[in-house]
């Protein structure tokens, strides 16, 4: 779809900081350490929404990409409800990632 490629776009530049940072937040947490399903499931939602960005973006047919661009939205919406889940069961590394989302979410 993007002549340019995905790399170019600020929204992919956004998201794999977003992952980056779900990565070394949870490294970081002592609390999160302890909740391996939630720990991976948040890792594996911030990882999806760059991917699907990338997906979309090469992808020939708009119809296709809106598709992928609808799944990255709905990652983001899985790591904000896992962010809320942590923060109920107190995980202190959530700062980080929550400012990365703002200008994505």
């Amino acid at each position: 779809m993007g002549k340019r490629g995905f790399r170019d776009l600020k929204v992919w530049q956004r998201a794999k900081a977003l992952a980056v940072e779900v990565y070394a937040a949870v490294r970081r947490s002592p609390d999160l350490a302890k909740e391996f399903g939630l720990r991976d499931q948040m890792q594996r939602s911030a990882v999806s929404v760059c991917s699907n960005i990338a997906e979309g973006d090469e992808r020939d047919m708009d119809k296709d990409a809106v598709r992928f661009f609808y799944m990255a939205k709905g990652s983001v919406a899985e790591l904000i409800t896992q962010l809320e889940i942590a923060k109920d069961v107190r995980a202190s590394c959530l700062k980080p990632i929550a400012s990365c989302l703002e200008p994505i979410a």
